[in-house]
């Protein structure tokens, strides 16, 4: 299984960057995995947010090929289990699909055409994180989506 996580904008804080270190190295035995920065665009008016949310749309969406299956996560998205997220990812896999692409937004969100490209739209909790923050708690995620589909044990 390819695993692939498109996100905007750079991780800053050193921390953050050790963590996301650290599930990057654990996923290596259960999947290949790679995680691709995309600059956002600069939005200096908000009358313009949807031209730069497509702009960001056209970025992102050249990166998932045709037979890729998408996850975004946005607000409205659906909430589920750890273990739904493995049931899902293990169903994707049972499909003959070969890569699960996430896609993070920008502190502005997904454009239409992303959203609407979306095989399944997750939401992480009814609580806003900081896009670096949900970018380390879905990689644990998907982690531990691992474990639980390999019957391995975790820490609950």
């Amino acid at each position: 299984m390819n695993i692939k996580v498109i996100a905007l904008g750079k991780l800053k804080e050193k921390f953050l960057k050790e963590g996301i270190d650290e599930f990057q190295k654990r996923l290596i035995p259960y999947a290949s995995f790679e995680i691709i920065e995309l600059q956002p665009v600069e939005i200096r008016d908000e009358h313009l947010i949807k031209k730069a949310l497509d702009e960001e749309a056209d970025k992102i969406l050249a990166y998932i090929k045709p037979q890729s299956y998408l996850i975004t996560l946005e607000i409205k998205g659906k909430m589920i289990s750890s273990e739904e997220l493995a049931e899902k990812i293990e169903d994707i896999t049972n499909e003959g699909i070969s890569e699960i692409v996430f896609v993070i937004g920008s502190s502005y969100g997904l454009s239409e055409k992303v959203s609407k490209r979306a095989d399944f739209k997750l939401s992480l909790s009814k609580m806003t994180f900081l896009h670096q923050f949900a970018r380390l708690i879905l990689l644990e995620q998907i982690y531990r989506a691992f474990k639980i589909i390999k019957g391995e044990t975790y820490h609950k």
